[in-house]
Parts: structure tokens; C-alpha cells; sequence
């Protein structure tokens, strides 16, 4: 899986075979330029859904629900969830355990199929105390263990395990019959997520330890735009090759206008 937000990287993804996208909200830090995942909006990641799928890639689409907008009640939970699905989501994604059984009885019931996501949930964050590491102790390793079990048993089709040790992601896995996603959960779970700007390297802010890039899009594309602003600075470009030729009538009648703006007929 992918977490990627337009048209351009849908299309990319496709070509690569990956299986799934998801359409995060990650989104907020990655593209809006904001601090933290909480400030992004349904409106948001509905637009960019939409954007997403407009490329028909064939992959599942997985729409993330943010931060709110499944927190109030089940009723503005499905609302939301619909919203994504609308837009061109297969299904949704929600952070969160225990306290979300019923959101996701609720999207379930309501023929969207839900994919969770424990560990260290973003959207939590500020109570967390920051992007933390989670399940390094027994007893809070067991509890994501029963976390996600009662995700399973809500009837949620995955689950994505984030920022955990590797034995915890391993033991969880070993733990459900549905598959599991990690991102910063070690080898052993059933799939890896990534974000695109990351994995082809178009992100170099900062490199979180469980990214590896496979690119170096940034740097590549910041020698492109280099290239680009010399050669207009120099007259190189346009060239021969990318301009229009003019029809013969076309250059007469122009020529009745003369050369420049003191000219007179």
C-alpha cells in the first residue's frame, strides 16, 4: 500500500502494481503544509479521493477518515464514511480500538467495508504526548493485541499497524486471520505501507526511521527547474523546436503592421 493524494502518483501507482492506496490524512502535512494530521478536513480528503480516482488506477482505494469525523455520533460517522465512498473510496479507514467498535459497526452496517488502524494514531498525538513509539511494555503491547482482535471481531477487513516494535507488529499479525499493514511495525506483519513522496524520495524534510527512499524526486526535479529558469534567463528556451510555424499569408499580414510601435501604415 501507498498513501498518495492526486491524479499524477495514482497513475504511478498503477504502473508500479501496488495494491492498495490510501488516501491519508497525511495528506495535511505531506501537501497542505500544516503541522499535524488534525487539521485536514472530509471536504479534503474527499477532494483528493476524487482526484484519485479520476485516474482509474487499478488498485482499492482506501479513503482515511480524519480527525472528527467519526467521533460525534454513528450517524455523522456514516455520513462521512459515504462522503469518501462518493467521492470514489472502496472502503474507509478510522484510527483507533475499543472506542471505535461502533463506528465501524455503524460503516459496516451501512455496506462499506473498514479498514483499522492502532498503535501510534496520529489523530491522537496530542494525548500520546507526540509521535511516540507504542506497545514497548507488556502490558501496553497486550492491550494492542486486544485492540486489534476487537477490530477484527467489529468485522474490519485490515488492520494498519503503526510505530510499534517489530515483535509487537509480529505478534499481532500471528494473532488476527485478517492481514495486517505496517508502517513502522517491523517485517512480520502481511503488507508495508509508505508514503509516496517519501518512497520516491520528493519528501526530504526529515526521514522518519522506518522510511527507506527509492528516489531521489526532490533533488531531481529542483535540477530540472534550475535547467528550465537558466535557459529562459539565456533565450534558450523556446528553441527552434518548440515554437509554431507561421503560414506564408499569415507573415504578410503581419508584415502590414510593421516592425515595431512607432510604426505607421
Amino acid at each position: 500500500m501507498v498513501t498518495a493524494y492526486d491524479a499524477p502518483s495514482a497513475r504511478v501507482a498503477h504502473e508500479a502494481d501496488v495494491d492498495l492506496i490510501l488516501v491519508g490524512d497525511s495528506l495535511a502535512m505531506v501537501v497542505l503544509g500544516y503541522d499535524d494530521t488534525l487539521q485536514v478536513t472530509v471536504d479534503d480528503i474527499a477532494h483528493h479521493t476524487a482526484a484519485v480516482a479520476r485516474a482509474k488506477p487499478n488498485v482499492v482505494i482506501v479513503g482515511d477518515m480524519p480527525w472528527l469525523s467519526f467521533h460525534i455520533n454513528t450517524e455523522e460517522t456514516v455520513k462521512n464514511a459515504s462522503r469518501l465512498v462518493r467521492a470514489g473510496a472502496h472502503c474507509v479507514k478510522l484510527e483507533g480500538g475499543h472506542k471505535r467498535v461502533a463506528a465501524v459497526e455503524a460503516i459496516l452496517d451501512a455496506e462499506i467495508p473498514v479498514m483499522g488502524h492502532i498503535g501510534l494514531t496520529p489523530q491522537s498525538s496530542n494525548v500520546m504526548g507526540g509521535f511516540k513509539v507504542q506497545g514497548r511494555h507488556v502490558d501496553s503491547a497486550v492491550l494492542l493485541v486486544d485492540e486489534a482482535k476487537a477490530l477484527e471481531d467489529a468485522g474490519c477487513f485490515a488492520v494498519v499497524i503503526e510505530g510499534v516494535p517489530a515483535e509487537v507488529g509480529a505478534r499481532i499479525t500471528e494473532a488476527l486471520t485478517i492481514p495486517t499493514i505496517g508502517i513502522g511495525a517491523g517485517p512480520k506483519t502481511d503488507g508495508q505501507v509508505l508514503v509516496y513522496h517519501d518512497v520516491i524520495g520528493l519528501e526530504n524534510r526529515f526521514k522518519p526511521k522506518f522510511v527507506r527512499r527509492y528516489g531521489t524526486a526532490f533533488d531531481d526535479q529542483a535540477a530540472s527547474l534550475s535547467a528550465y529558469a537558466a535557459d529562459v534567463r539565456s533565450g534558450a528556451f523556446p528553441g527552434p523546436d518548440e515554437v509554431y510555424a507561421a503560414k506564408d499569408d499569415l507573415t504578410e499580414a503581419l508584415g502590414l503592421y510593421g516592425s515595431g510601435a512607432n510604426s505607421t501604415s
